[in-house]
This record gives C-alpha cells, structure tokens and sequence, in this order.
C-alpha cells in the first residue's frame, strides 16, 4: 500500500513540473531507457534527437532492481520510456503496468517473435530475457524497436534510418566476430560455465555448450547439490576456467573453484564477465558492441588451449 501510494504522489506532483524540466534540455525529447544496456541501443538508433537516461547504473543486477523515488522522476518526466521486457525487470513489472496505462511506453520483449525466444525451465510461462547474447537477435530486437520510435515520430524516420544502417553494419561485424572467435574454443570441447544462467541465446546462436550455477533469475540460491554438480561436471569435462559475472556476488562461484580443488582439479577464475550490465562508460565494456567483444576475447583467452 504504501509504494502504491508513492507512486500515485509522484505521478500528480510530477505531471505539471516536467514541461519546466524539459525546458532546461532546450526542449530536446526526453527517453527513459530501464537498464544501461537498451539506454546504449537506444542511443545508437536516435542519435542527438532526445536525451537518453538509463535506469539503472553500472554494474546494476535488473533482477533485483526496485523503482525509487528517482526512477518515477525519470519515468514521468521523459516523453517515452523504454524497457526490456521478458520479465528482466522483475521487481518494476507493477510499476512499468500502471505507467503503460497513461504514458507513452514500449516494451522491446513484447515486439520480438515468440518463435525467437527460448523458454525457461525454471518458471512456468516464461522466457529467457537475455537476448543480447544472441547478437543476431539484438539485431532484430533493435530494428523493431527503431520502427516503433518512426511510428512514433515520423519526423525523425530519415535520420533514424541513417543511423540504423550503421549500427546495422557493425551490429553484422560483431556476430560475425563472435561466431569465429568461439569457433575456436568449441572445436576443444570446452564449455562456458559462469555464476547464473545468463548465456543460453549465447549458446544456441554460437553453437557453445553454457552451463549457469544460479537460474535465470539471480533471486534463486544455489544449494550444495548445484555446487556438488557442477564440480563434478568441470572435473568430468577437464573444463580450464570458469567465470564470474560483473553484477553478481561471485561467493557462490568461488564455492565451485574450491569444491574441485578439494577434488584435486585446479580450475581458473575468470573474468569478470558483463552480464545484466554494461561496464564503465569510458571502459572497454561500456557499450553494447565493446560490452560483447570484451566478454568473446576474455571466454576465448580462458578457454583456449595453446
């Protein structure tokens, strides 16, 4: 009751402030984009034509994510919000419902073909969300995604097209990079095992055998039998790293490490890979693109053998 009752304060005293905000941008058109990773794909279809304010900071876990007063502020004040979708932002699905009933809103999950997507295992009637591992799948996700923003505004359709066809291009280079790079660790049997099951569309599109500790979702826990499995699936396999992620504890990971180092098989920690998020704006994961090709070189450098 009372985050609803928050939410309802935010939405009546923020209505008649945001035309004053939007002021102080030179009137520019405001996007609310939920988790960093969609706010950089959104900003590589509309270019300087709006300002793009990611949700989430880096190194933000968008399972766990609770809206703050903040986020509302972001969410009211922008012209359009944007979000993943497919259940990522679990803790936000009420508050993203009741925003969709009177604000302009576009879910990316919804706009993909349900044909695409893989279900889960772990609860019923849903899917995987992590679809940006499949760059092919990103790729489609966000053309839908820059026809709906034309529909929206057809007075940007030529200058988001243009931006498109870039982005497209190098979109192309990546999954073509990603899918001979992994080539080469798949031709020595070796798996991708990280701390959470975030890498199936990355398995199926390049055709490498991933294996997660935790669920899809990191609000489940790893029990000792999960650890004890996994351990005797790395021995079994000889696998030569295992990796943690960015946004999650890598405590339950480490478990595994030790488990097959009591067992007499050393396994290397690697990493961190970039999951749920993107790195530091100025890093070398912090856009999509360099987010993808530094997780592909660190997979390889660990699992390749000389």
């Amino acid at each position: 009751m009372k985050y609803r009752f928050l939410f309802i304060i935010i939405c009546s005293v923020l209505t008649s402030s945001c035309k004053f905000d939007r002021d102080g941008e030179n009137g520019k058109f405001r996007i609310t984009a939920t988790t960093n990773i969609m706010a950089d794909g959104v900003k590589a279809l509309v270019g300087d034509s709006a300002v793009v304010t990611p949700v989430m900071a880096v190194g933000v876990d968008p399972h766990l994510y609770k809206a703050s007063q903040r986020d509302l502020d972001l969410f009211f004040d922008a012209d359009l919000v944007i979000y993943h979708g497919l259940h990522l932002e679990g803790k936000m699905v009420e508050v993203l419902d009741k925003f969709a009933r009177t604000h302009p809103i576009i879910d990316v999950g919804e706009l993909l073909p349900p044909t695409l997507l893989i279900t889960s295992n772990e609860y019923a009637n849903t899917v995987d969300p992590h679809i940006w591992f499949d760059v092919n799948l990103w790729t489609i996700a966000m053309k839908n995604l820059k026809d709906e923003i034309i529909r929206r505004k057809p007075e940007w359709k030529n200058y988001i097209n243009t931006n498109w066809e870039k982005y497209q291009l190098k979109l192309n280079e990546l999954d073509n990079y990603t899918n001979n790079k992994i080539h080469e660790i798949t031709q020595q049997g070796q798996v991708l095992i990280t701390a959470h099951d975030a890498f199936s569309y990355f398995g199926k599109a390049y055709d490498i055998e991933v294996k997660g500790l935790q669920g899809l979702s990191t609000l489940s826990e790893p029990g000792l039998n999960d650890v004890s499995k996994l351990v005797n699936f790395i021995i079994e396999k000889d696998i030569k790293a295992i990796f943690i992620e960015q946004s999650i504890s890598p405590k339950a990971i480490k478990a595994v490490v030790e488990g097959c180092k009591r067992k007499g098989h050393a396994v290397k920690l690697a990493g961190p890979l970039y999951t749920d998020s993107l790195g530091e704006p100025n890093g070398p994961a912090g856009t999509y693109l360099g987010m993808v090709k530094t997780n592909v070189d660190t997979i390889v450098q660990n699992l390749k053998s000389e």
